[in-house]
């Protein structure tokens, strides 16, 4: 889905951004946008940060018994 902004401060900010990095708009807004993301999610609580990780481990249940050595050995066609 495109994006329009309609708006001279961003229209600005992008255009200086474009100067410094000497990049397209699309990838000045792309990494600006990436960054401001990765920004946000740094200062989450831990658990948030690993809430989906969470959810799947408790989907999966705890492991299974068996000899898991032998087993990654065997995976990995060790003797």
């Amino acid at each position: 889905m495109p994006l329009y902004i309609k708006d001279p401060e961003v229209d600005r900010l992008a255009e200086e951004l474009i100067s410094l990095t000497k990049s397209s708009k699309v990838d000045a807004v792309k990494d600006a946008l990436k960054h401001e993301i990765a920004k946000r999610k740094a200062v989450l609580p831990v658990r948030e940060r690993l809430a989906k990780s969470l959810a799947m481990a408790r989907e999966a249940g705890p492991f299974a018994p068996g000899n898991h050595k032998r087993e990654t050995d065997d995976m990995w066609g060790d003797d």
